[in-house]
């Protein structure tokens, strides 16, 4: 069974939205705050916030969740949640994202910040690549690109 995407919207500072990507109705931020809990990743650490178009140039953000872009200066690697204040060089989650003719996955996650945490057993997260480009597309609808 594939994951369904979506994204919600959260306002962390007047007039600053955060794009915080859903995987099956639930924040990103809380699926991965819940794993690193369960793994017993209790050391002193940030809190991860979605993704703020207006702290950092993603570009497109089709393209860019497409895994189109070079954020990481290299394609297939995006930046999935940045950190609770809005920068992604703050604490940041990244993924891979494998493009496939039916279907987009996001795996390989890492806290760049943890070079020794594993995050093997959190996800993959497997979307209906027609059902991911038509969330993407709503979010790009809503003007935040």
């Amino acid at each position: 069974m594939k994951n369904v995407l979506s994204f919600k919207f959260e306002n962390i500072a007047e007039g600053t939205v955060a794009i915080v990507p859903c995987v099956d109705g639930v924040g990103l931020d809380q699926l991965v705050a819940d794993f690193e809990r369960a793994a017993g990743y209790a050391d002193p650490a940030g809190g991860y916030g979605g993704l703020v178009p207006s702290h950092f140039r993603f570009g497109s953000l089709l393209s860019y969740f497409l895994g189109q872009e070079e954020p990481l200066g290299e394609q297939g690697k995006i930046y999935v949640l940045s950190c609770e204040c809005g920068e992604v060089g703050c604490w940041p989650l990244i993924a891979d994202v494998r493009l496939h003719q039916d279907k987009v996955i996001w795996s390989g996650f890492r806290q760049p910040h943890r070079p020794k945490r594993n995050y093997e057993c959190f996800g993959p997260f497997e979307f209906e690549r027609a059902q991911y480009e038509e969330a993407v597309d709503a979010l790009v609808r809503c003007g935040l690109s």
